[in-house]
């Protein structure tokens, strides 16, 4: 295992489980600091801040925690969100401003509490988790597309306005990943393996994304060797967005 983060540290949103966790073990295996925030313990080989990312005042003091716990802040992955399901009528107004206070103001009030830490590095990097949903109509995600999509178009807005600090940001879009999430929506299911089939079919290679994937893109992105992917939105869908299979 290569160690490209050595010396830097690393906070990522999210942390506890999922895509967020194999995102920070990812990152320290290859020499990272982690600092994971997140509303519930995180795995105990990172420092853990309780953060609710809907509370500016909880946002400010986890990430000031974080860089005074390792001097420095240099890889901030803002991963953490909130589902939802339902078409345009289905999702009630506090629903709608608990997801995009989460999904999207969310990263942005880390954002801007990491930023002057950021400027101080010369390894400085965003990397903000989008979506499939970013990109194509899924039915029954109205709302939860409408941040994903705000989370894509903020990525490149963010880019813009940093690179000429040295400050790169870019944003990886899973497909349906195999996740804890996934895996409640398949419980509450009427027909689980069912809804799995159909969930998996959709994707051309036909299987969900492992939190591995994503790792693994989200490292490629922050990683400071790569210093000319700016303002990228990288997919890891199995070619769910862009491709257009014949049937078998």
């Amino acid at each position: 295992m290569s160690a490209r983060f050595e010396g830097l540290a690393a906070l990522v949103t999210g942390g506890a489980s999922g895509i967020g966790a194999a995102v920070a073990e990812l990152l320290s295996r290859e020499g990272a600091d982690v600092t994971v925030l997140d509303v519930v313990q995180s795995h105990p080989d990172h420092y853990w801040q309780e953060c609710d990312l809907a509370d500016t005042d909880s946002v400010e003091a986890a990430v000031a925690a974080a860089a005074a716990r390792f001097g420095r802040l240099d890889v901030v992955v803002n991963n953490a969100g909130i589902g939802a399901q339902g078409d345009v009528s289905a999702n009630s107004d506090a629903e709608w401003s608990r997801a995009w206070e989460v999904n999207v103001v969310g990263m942005a009030r880390v954002s801007r509490a990491a930023l002057p830490h950021l400027r101080e590095s010369s390894a400085a990097s965003i990397t903000n988790t989008a979506s499939v949903a970013s990109l194509a109509g899924l039915p029954q995600r109205v709302l939860y597309s409408a941040t994903k999509g705000a989370v894509m178009a903020m990525t490149k807005a963010m880019a813009a306005d940093h690179v000429r600090e040295g400050i790169r940001v870019n944003c990886v879009a899973p497909g349906t990943a195999d996740t804890p999430w996934i895996q409640r929506l398949l419980e509450q299911s009427d027909a689980p393996e069912e809804e799995r089939a159909a969930l998996e079919s959709r994707q051309p290679h036909r299987r969900l994304v492992s939190a591995a994937e994503v790792a693994r893109a989200v490292a490629y992105l922050a990683d400071p060797e790569n210093r000319s992917t700016v303002g990228v939105c990288l997919p890891v869908d199995g070619g769910m967005e862009a491709l257009r299979l014949r049937p078998d």
